[in-house]
């Protein structure tokens, strides 16, 4: 089984400029935690995780009550140079670890 604590090693190792979806991280923990319980852990991360570096599949960002805002994620993610193909959705292909 695993963790929120291994949810969050994974997410540490997300580099600046790149993201990564919830799914992705299920994955890399073998499906042993959903894609909605990542999600839910990055509600519960410690500070200075870089939680606004996970989004949903289609690059979307996370709902308005996480970070201050889309706009708040967005700043942040602009910032450290990930591409966006609309307003509030990334460009997977070239930002995706």
């Amino acid at each position: 089984m695993g963790s929120f604590e291994d949810i969050y090693q994974i997410v540490a190792q997300i580099p600046e400029g790149k993201v990564m979806s919830y799914g992705q991280i299920s994955k890399m923990l073998n499906g042993r935690i959903s894609a909605q319980l990542v999600g839910w852990a990055m509600r519960k991360a410690p500070m200075g995780l870089p939680c606004h570096r996970v989004l949903f599949a289609d690059g979307s960002l996370c709902h308005e009550v996480v970070f201050g805002g889309k706009d708040i994620q967005k700043e942040m993610l602009e910032q450290e140079g990930v591409f966006f193909k609309e307003v509030y959705q990334v460009d997977m292909e070239k930002s995706q670890v």
